[in-house]
This record gives C-alpha cells, sequence and structure tokens, in this order.
C-alpha cells in the first residue's frame, strides 16, 4: 500500500538521517583543508592546527581539519585563487597579495601605519578590523581572524641600512603585490617580485641583494645565513589574515558556522603566544650567528618617502577614511 502524507515525510526525513550519519552513528565528517606557506611548526600553522582540534572536539571528531603547510598547495597567489574557487577550505595568508582581489586589505598593509605591535593588535581586534574581514565575503571569500605577521624589516647582503640613500640600487625581493613595489621603489631600491620559497637561492647566487620579512622568517628560511645586515625600519606590521572559501561556508549550517567563527576567535590569542616566544627565539639564534643587526635608524626619512604610496594605495574617500582612523586609534 502507497504510503502518503506524514508517515511517507517521515520515512523521508529518516532516510535523509540514515544517509548523513552512515555506519559510523554520528553525522558525516566535514574535513576542511587549510593551506599555508609557511613550514609545519610555525605558530600560524599550530594556529589553524589548534583550532581543528577545538573544532573536533566540540563536534565529537564530525568536523575536523586537514592542514596543508609548506607551500604543498601552492604559493599564495595560488592558494587565494583556489580558495575563491572552493578547492580550498581555509587559508592562511598574508594581506599583500590580496590587495587586489580585496581593496580595503591595502590599508592595514600601508608603510608605517601602525606605531606598534599593540597599537595594530588592537586596531585589528576592533571594528576597522571586522569592517576589513566583512569586505572579503563579496569577492568569494570568509574573513575568520588576523594572525601576527609581525614587523617586517629590510635585510641584505651588501651593508647596513640606516637611511633611504643605503637602499639606493639594491635589488629588494618583495611580494607579489603592487603595494610593496611602490614601497621599494619609493626608497629607491629596485624591487623585484618573486615567489617565498625562491628567496634563499636568489640571495645565495646574488639575482637579488636583499628582502624584507619578520624575525622568525628571515630566521626560518635561513635567510639570515646569506644577509647578514638586518636593518630593524619595522616599515610593515600589517597582520595575516585567515580566510574560508565562501562556497564551503555557503554549504554549512549557521550552527557550524557559528563554531568555526568561534575556534577561529580563539586561536587568535593562542597564535600570539606562540608567535612572541617565536620572535624571541629567532633573534637569539640570528644573533648567535654574529650577525649585523641595524637598530639606530631614524624612520621620519623613510616615512616621508611613503607620501606617493598612501596617495596611490589610498586613493579614495572610504579608504582614506580607513587611514585617518588607524592613525587617529589610540
Amino acid at each position: 500500500m502507497q504510503k502518503t502524507g506524514p508517515v511517507r515525510r517521515a520515512l523521508t526525513a529518516a532516510a535523509a538521517l540514515a544517509l548523513a550519519v552512515g555506519v559510523t552513528g554520528k553525522a558525516s565528517a566535514l574535513v576542511l583543508k587549510a593551506a599555508d606557506t609557511h613550514a609545519d611548526g610555525y605558530p600560524t600553522v599550530e594556529a589553524v592546527e589548534y583550532m581543528g582540534r577545538l573544532l573536533s572536539e566540540w563536534t565529537n571528531g564530525r568536523i575536523t581539519i586537514q592542514m596543508f603547510p609548506g607551500r604543498q598547495l601552492g604559493e599564495e597567489k595560488d592558494t587565494i585563487e583556489q580558495t575563491i574557487l572552493g578547492a580550498i577550505d581555509l587559508n592562511r595568508v598574508n594581506l599583500a597579495p590580496l590587495n587586489g582581489v580585496v581593496p580595503e586589505t591595502a590599508v592595514p598593509a600601508l608603510p608605517f601605519i601602525f606605531r606598534s605591535i599593540d597599537h595594530m593588535r588592537r586596531v585589528m581586534d576592533g571594528e576597522i578590523g571586522q569592517e576589513i574581514l566583512a569586505a572579503f565575503e563579496e569577492h568569494g571569500m570568509i574573513g575568520l581572524a588576523y594572525y601576527d605577521s609581525g614587523a617586517r624589516s629590510f635585510y641584505n647582503t651588501k651593508r647596513p641600512i640606516r637611511t633611504p640613500e643605503d637602499m639606493k640600487g639594491l635589488k629588494i625581493r618583495v611580494q607579489n603585490s603592487d603595494l610593496f613595489v611602490s614601497m621599494v621603489e619609493a626608497l629607491g631600491a629596485n624591487a623585484t617580485p618573486m615567489e617565498f620559497g625562491q628567496v634563499y637561492e636568489a640571495l645565495k647566487t646574488g639575482v637579488i641583494d636583499g628582502a624584507e620579512n619578520n624575525w622568525p622568517s628571515y630566521e626560518s628560511t635561513r635567510h639570515f645565513e646569506v644577509a647578514k645586515y638586518y636593518s630593524l625600519d619595522q616599515h610593515s606590521m600589517s597582520p595575516e589574515v585567515l580566510i574560508m572559501s565562501k562556497k564551503t561556508w555557503d554549504g554549512l549550517s549557521e550552527a557550524d558556522r557559528a563554531l568555526i567563527r568561534k575556534a577561529a576567535a580563539l586561536s587568535v590569542p593562542y597564535m600570539r603566544e606562540l608567535w612572541d616566544r617565536r620572535v624571541e627565539e629567532s633573534k637569539k639564534i640570528v644573533l648567535a650567528a654574529g650577525n649585523e643587526i641595524i637598530e639606530d635608524i631614524d624612520k621620519q626619512p623613510f616615512i616621508d618617502a611613503m607620501k606617493p604610496v598612501y596617495e596611490k594605495f589610498a586613493a579614495t574617500p572610504e579608504l582614506k577614511s580607513l587611514v585617518e582612523r588607524i592613525q587617529a586609534f589610540e
């Protein structure tokens, strides 16, 4: 006899639940594929893995994260494209390669916009940071959280850098970012966009004279072995960002979205604790190697040279307003 009405609906719902639950007796597993160009053990990688442990614990193993560190899924430009397409679910990237995709990300990436790491953290943890995260959605990504990228400074194989004049003629590797190219050129050096994984050999063979990055990256990549001069101009304190594919996000329940946002938020202080510890460890390793660390730098000439960079990359009223709000933030 044909079953109709409530009986048929109940059987249909039961069949759907059985398919979802499967033989294990729990809802079908969700494995989120995560990418990071940094190596296994790096604070950003550890933070995303911590996020995965939280999600697994909260869902009894239903939601987990599979981490692919060390550029296994490509350089950041490639992984951003894969994230938008939905091939990668979670992705930790620097803001610089996102500047051409999400215009708002150019503002916290501007040179010398933050006065200190504490200033950066308070700005990005607050309303301004949330506004920038919200801007990702219309570009196929969901902004989840910010991770520290420390203070980026110049290092090179030739000489100490204390003034912009010292940068004249140096070939400096930069990220694939028009903003970073403009910054280096404004200081009189020759900007050379290059993938992160190629920098060591390029420094060693003289293809480039220098690069710029934070303490842990300078140390963990072994760049300090070939570029002995590290000048602490701290031109960028731009954070890194954890993003999620909107295609993946749209397929989640509201409850799972809330769990992912909560886990991402809790991974931030975890990452920062690891980061601060890692910075000190990296400093010790570099200092023990006998590298010359240049700290007696007058930053004002560097800051003055950035005027055309700000005019170019914060050209709209909206972006100018963001700049002013960050600079005025106490």
